[in-house]
């Protein structure tokens, strides 16, 4: 894999930061100092990280899953989807739509009805219908390829994400922290390195460090598929050993995986128990009525127990009145 030296990202401007004013302190561990009131970033760490970023990406690549690619802003936005084009991976250029992953199921049907509306232009039907539906079919499908039409052949939710300005596409971020999809970034000095997976620290405003970056994960990617394709082509034919450097990047790449996957089955159990509890209740609710029932039970047969000597006590009554009587005939005598 072609390295970048550390010339070439200085020339391209990735190391200038933000002001100093606007800086987050989770930042600090990139930050090599600062000039003038800006901030600049440690590019020996950038090449570091990249490296990391570089080799999750070729592994991603190499077992066949999609990686998805979001950048909005005006300096991103032609250089992505120029790339990312040559690469066939879905990619957002224009706006995320709220819920993109997370109801990932809606996004399915609005991509369905862009497919419906070519599907009638090719079977004949387009022919049989009205003027004015026809031009709100051609409105609909013209708004549908804006947002949806980049991610058409995504037919599932993505195995990692690629974001350029964390700052700017923060449901993004938030929804694939909630769905525990990897995360991939560029960070600059005002937005928050914890929240990625794999945080590149780099200008993420100029079009030339964007560029230089973004060229260096597509040729990740494409030798990540052209493996695969020798792969299928000779499946007996053994691996070439990986630099060092490559194999730590994999490795931690494959532990992030882990996690995630763990979180999500730590999540569903979670769910199951919140579910059997109020089952628990129920049993609990149905057994405290027997409960009370053998308390009155209870109750009752002491009650049972002591009858008998209220009535012993009763029958004593009459024979303190035999007492007076006997006084009585005693008088008369």
């Amino acid at each position: 894999m072609s390295k970048l030296s550390f010339k070439e990202l200085l020339d391209a401007g990735v190391h200038f930061g933000h002001l100093k004013r606007k800086w987050n302190p989770a930042m600090a561990p990139y930050i090599f100092e600062e000039k003038k009131g800006i901030h600049i970033i440690d590019l020996n760490k950038t090449l570091v990280h990249l490296e990391q970023a570089n080799a999750a990406m070729k592994q991603i690549a190499k077992s066949g899953k999609k990686i998805l690619f979001v950048a909005t802003k005006k300096q991103a936005k032609d250089i992505v989807a120029e790339r990312i084009k040559n690469v066939n991976m879905p990619f957002v250029t224009e706006r995320w739509s709220g819920g993109m992953l997370t109801n990932f199921q809606t996004t399915r049907k609005s991509i369905r009805k862009m497919t419906s509306i070519d599907k009638m232009k090719s079977d004949g039907t387009w022919d049989t219908l009205n003027k004015r539906e026809k031009l709100f079919k051609t409105r609909q499908r013209e708004k549908l390829e804006k947002t949806f039409g980049s991610i058409a052949d995504m037919t599932r939710q993505p195995a990692a994400i690629f974001i350029v300005d964390i700052l700017k596409e923060h449901i993004a971020l938030a929804e694939a922290r909630r769905l525990n999809i990897p995360t991939f970034a560029l960070v600059d000095t005002n937005s928050n390195p914890k929240l990625v997976d794999f945080p590149i620290p780099a200008n993420d405003d100029a079009s030339k460090s964007i560029t230089i970056i973004i060229d260096e994960i597509c040729k990740s990617i494409q030798e990540g598929l052209e493996e695969r394709k020798n792969l299928k082509a000779n499946p007996e034919a053994a691996d070439a050993k990986a630099p060092k450097t490559e194999e730590k990047a994999s490795v931690k790449a494959a532990e992030v995986i882990e996690e995630t996957e763990e979180k999500a089955t730590v999540k569903s159990e979670v769910k199951a128990e919140k579910i059997e509890a109020p089952a628990k209740e129920e049993t609990s609710e149905k057994a405290a009525p027997k409960a009370k029932a053998t308390k009155k039970e209870a109750k009752e047969e002491k009650v049972a127990t002591k009858k008998p000597a209220a009535k012993k006590a009763a029958a004593k009554k009459p024979a303190a009145k035999k007492t007076p009587a006997a006084k009585v005939v005693k008088e008369e005598k």
